[in-house]
């Protein structure tokens, strides 16, 4: 799971993750704010009315949901699960709130934290996206909030360059995928071809 306020890079992070990390599935959130320019239904989020947010919600649709900066955030339950099925790592942009529930749920989950160089790196990013003033104070408001509880993290990535921070996920994600626990169904075989030769 991949947290970091609002301005940090996490989109374009995990658009250059899902190019370069075979076995890696985007899980494509619920949200009822607004499109971006560029940003695509069913692509970047699945955008719904707040009516049908609480629909989905009450129907117990998803993993995890939040609310941050008055909109509504949702990780589908069913899309999570497909992916699972199919052995790919499932990778969220997540904020804190939903990352703590993953967490409880799944005690295997990864979390990273992407943090920025500072609140002036951020106040800029939201500057140049064009973020109306009041929002991007309250962004940043929230941003202060969200890196003071990173230490909560498995993992903190700074993202003062992005192709060093892209690399440093990479690597954090390539690493867990090597941990005994993960690899414990194909080194048996291996343990047991061992057995075997050295009984024989």
């Amino acid at each position: 799971m991949l947290s970091g306020p609002s301005g940090v890079g996490k989109s374009t992070l995990c658009q250059k993750l899902l190019s370069s990390v075979p076995g890696l599935e985007f899980s494509v959130s619920f949200t009822t704010r607004p499109p971006r320019p560029g940003e695509r239904d069913g692509v970047d989020y699945h955008f719904v009315s707040e009516s049908g947010f609480r629909r989905l919600r009450s129907q117990r649709r998803f993993l995890e949901w939040a609310r941050v900066d008055g909109q509504f955030y949702g990780t589908s339950k069913d899309q999570a699960a497909q992916a699972l099925q199919r052995g790919a790592d499932i990778l969220l942009d997540i904020d804190t709130q939903g990352a703590e529930q993953v967490q409880k749920r799944f005690r295997d989950a990864v979390l990273i934290f992407v943090l920025p160089p500072g609140p002036a790196s951020l106040r800029a990013r939201h500057r140049r996206r064009g973020t109306d003033p009041r929002v991007r104070e309250r962004r940043l408001k929230l941003a202060h909030q969200e890196v003071l509880g990173s230490k909560r993290y498995d993992y903190l990535v700074f993202n003062d360059r992005l192709e060093t921070a892209f690399q440093d996920v990479k690597a954090i994600i390539l690493a867990e995928r090597c941990r005994s626990k993960r690899q414990i169904f194909r080194a048996r075989k291996v343990l047991l071809a061992f057995r075997r030769a050295a009984s024989g």
